[in-house]
Parts: C-alpha cells; sequence; structure tokens
C-alpha cells in the first residue's frame, strides 16, 4: 500500500471536532465528497497536513492539532470597535459580516452592538481551539 509523502496526492475523508466532542465539519455529511489534496502546497493547516503523513492507502487514524498549528492563537489585536454607519442597519451578535483591509476581504462576527457603535472580531471562528480529526485515507498517488 502507499504511504503518504510530503508531495502526494492524498483523497480522504475527514471529521473535525472540538475538543467536547462537536462536530464542527466532515466530508462524511450526506451529499459532500471525500477531499483531495497536494501536500507540501500549502492547501490544508499545518498539523492537519503533518497529521497525513505517513499514512497508508486504507488507514484510519485520529490526530490533535493545538492552535499554533491550525487557524491560530486567539488574538485580541484582532477584536475592534467601529461607529454604527459602517455596517449595516439591522447588524445583531453573531452576525458575520464581511470588512475591507489592504489584502481584500475579511469576514468578521458581531459580537456587540452597543448605543453608537458595533465590536466585530477578525479572529477565525476556529482560532485558538484545540482541533481533532478523525482521518481515513482512500487513496494515495
Amino acid at each position: 500500500m502507499k504511504k503518504v509523502e510530503n508531495t502526494s496526492v492524498v483523497k480522504f475523508n475527514y471529521t473535525g471536532k472540538l475538543e467536547d466532542g462537536s462536530v464542527f465539519d466532515s466530508s462524511l455529511t450526506e451529499g459532500r465528497e471525500p477531499l483531495v489534496a497536494t501536500l507540501g502546497q500549502g492547501q490544508l493547516i499545518p498539523g492537519f497536513e503533518s497529521g497525513l503523513l505517513e499514512m497508508s492507502e486504507g488507514e484510519n487514524k485520529t490526530i490533535e492539532i493545538e492552535p499554533d498549528q491550525a487557524y491560530g492563537l486567539f488574538r485580541e489585536d484582532l477584536i475592534d470597535e467601529v461607529t454604527k454607519d459602517k455596517v449595516p442597519e439591522t447588524v445583531q451578535p453573531g452576525d458575520m459580516l464581511q470588512a475591507w483591509t489592504p489584502q481584500g476581504p475579511m469576514p468578521v462576527k458581531v459580537l456587540e452592538v452597543k448605543e453608537e457603535t458595533v465590536v466585530l472580531d477578525a479572529n477565525h471562528p476556529l482560532a485558538g481551539k484545540k482541533l481533532i480529526f478523525d482521518l481515513e485515507v482512500l487513496e494515495v498517488s
């Protein structure tokens, strides 16, 4: 059986969970297909890619990825407060908006709506979280 190497094209199924066991993503959801990725090209978060290395076709494995090898640590400097005139009138806590930066669009989450301002969070929703993935390698080429 072929083993996954640094430049392999890998077809695999995965289920991503948080430490409390809640599932945040899965290729096994109805209507979804297994993921195909070429390792070594930055298509996957670093900890996910290293977890696939050395696996063989047909192998199943559970990996745990620390935040610094996933979506990074939670950063307080990515929380910002803006005036209400910069967001839609109907904005509510929990809403996702798109902010424009010099690097292009960035998704932000509305944390709080105050009388004159809105508090926004530009951290990735999984920043600061340990991720647990159940992996199944289907094909290696």
